[in-house]
């Protein structure tokens, strides 16, 4: 619908928002290890989490206390939409994923 392209294209629209996808191309990550990754705060990271999940470019998962995010590549607009956006951008901003124990 309209609503949900509005809403996928905002959520495209933002520096961090780019980058946390960038991340979640490689692998399934903790909020903790985003956090990590980008020298943010954790209320920081999930007001962005929120945002991509409700425009359906990630989806998540709970194990135990800690939530788990991951491209949602079941849609095949939205998987190819990402690979196009990967395709453009070179982000090497992102530090390595250094897991923390607690993850």
């Amino acid at each position: 619908s309209m609503q949900q392209l509005l809403l996928i294209f905002k959520a495209l629209s933002e520096e961090t928002r780019l980058r946390i996808l960038r991340l979640l191309e490689k692998e399934e990550l903790c909020v903790c290890d985003i956090t990590e990754s980008l020298n943010m705060t954790q209320p920081n990271i999930s007001f962005h989490l929120g945002m991509l999940k409700e425009a359906g470019l990630i989806k998540d998962r709970k194990d135990g206390r800690w939530m788990h995010y991951s491209l949602n590549t079941s849609d095949v607009f939205i998987r190819f939409l990402l690979l196009g956006v990967f395709e453009r951008i070179k982000d090497k901003s992102a530090k390595e994923i250094k897991r923390k124990e607690k993850c």
